[in-house]
């Protein structure tokens, strides 16, 4: 491709990208992961790989580790279960592992357990508006408030430190997505057909997703995924949609087989490169390793137990975590046992045994 050409087409997919909320910046990392990393990449698939890892940007997401979990974390990756932050944030004026001005939150965060036999992933979703501890960071003195005021406060490490203290979950790494769009993704893969479990009504347009599939374009599938007020659960029933999305576009990439397609694969990834930022300490190739035979039946997305999303606090109106079923998650996620876990509770609660 003639040079001047290819830097035109990058400039107008980072100036569509800049204008892309923090939401939708979160789910191209979500399918960076599982669509252009899953699936088993041909020999020129992991070659295109290995370009554009020397493409995407670079930035300390993560605190420093004690020399002990630096090392298990190594090992992990060689042979143990794998966990990864994945955060969208509200920003575009910072650099993701630094300090953001208040008011400039994340608002997606997600951790990503890759099983130690590598033959599973799990998506677990942590609402934004959780109301947790937040360790000291910043201007910030510590203390209860949203868990996306972290990214507030401290950037993506005091955001790492807080999803370390709320799950015990430690980290083997994180991403971020920067100046990204599903639109462009859904458009990219020549659209989607996304199957709705309710009814669904759009309050940008006079548009209404019936329950039943629907055929999505780019600008259809953003629509559906940034409905909160007339779909169930609000903020949690919009969870809900983009994953609904993202498996769809999974499951696109899969039955076209567009990861062993070259050219397609080329446009994905460049895509991909445009919207990532990765820790400075991701080996993007070892992740490719690290999921390459997992398939879309094997992910499992899931959302952290909760018991009300009004809690009054000093923050504003925040969600109020299950407790004991959260915990009971983490320590699943620890132990390498969620998808055990999550088939014995498969509405997030637990017996109240022994109260």
């Amino acid at each position: 491709m003639n040079a001047d050409l290819q830097e035109t087409g990058t400039a107008k997919r980072r100036g569509w990208f800049g204008r892309r909320a923090g939401w939708q910046k979160a789910l191209i990392v979500l399918s960076v992961l599982l669509v252009f990393l899953i699936g088993g990449l041909t020999a020129g698939g992991y070659v295109l790989v290995s370009h554009y890892e020397n493409q995407v940007d670079r930035a300390a997401l993560l605190p420093s580790a004690p020399a002990g979990e630096a090392a298990r974390s190594k090992q992990n990756w060689e042979s143990g279960a794998l966990n990864l932050l994945l955060l969208g944030s509200d920003s575009r004026a910072t650099e993701p592992g630094g300090s953001s001005p208040i008011g400039e939150r994340s608002d997606t965060i997600m951790l990503v357990h890759i099983a130690r036999d590598r033959s599973r992933a799990t998506i677990i979703s942590i609402p934004r508006d959780s109301y947790v501890e937040v360790p000291a960071g910043g201007s910030w003195k510590g203390g209860k408030n949203k868990i996306n005021a972290a990214y507030a406060f401290g950037g993506a490490a005091l955001t790492a430190t807080t999803v370390r203290e709320l799950t015990g979950v430690p980290l083997d790494g994180a991403m971020i997505a920067n100046f990204a769009s599903i639109h462009d993704l859904v458009d990219a893969v020549d659209g989607v057909n996304v199957c709705v479990p309710y009814d669904v009504k759009s309050t940008f347009s006079d548009r209404e997703w019936k329950r039943g599939c629907h055929d999505m374009d780019g600008a259809i599938a953003e629509e559906f995924m940034r409905q909160r007020y007339n779909v169930p659960g609000g903020d949690f029933g919009r969870i809900r949609n983009q994953q609904l999305v993202v498996k769809a576009v999974i499951a696109k990439v899969a039955a076209n087989k567009l990861l062993f397609k070259p050219l397609r694969l080329d446009e994905l990834l460049g895509i991909a490169a445009d919207s990532l930022t990765v820790d400075q300490s991701l080996n993007l190739r070892d992740l490719v390793l690290a999921v390459r035979d997992i398939r879309p039946a094997d992910i499992t997305f899931a959302t952290v137990p909760y018991t009300r999303a009004d809690l009054r606090t000093a923050a504003g109106s925040a969600v109020q975590l299950d407790t004991r079923a959260a915990a009971e998650m983490f320590a699943a996620v620890r132990n390498d046992t969620i998808d055990q876990w999550l088939a014995a509770h498969p509405d997030g609660t637990v017996d109240d045994e022994g109260e």
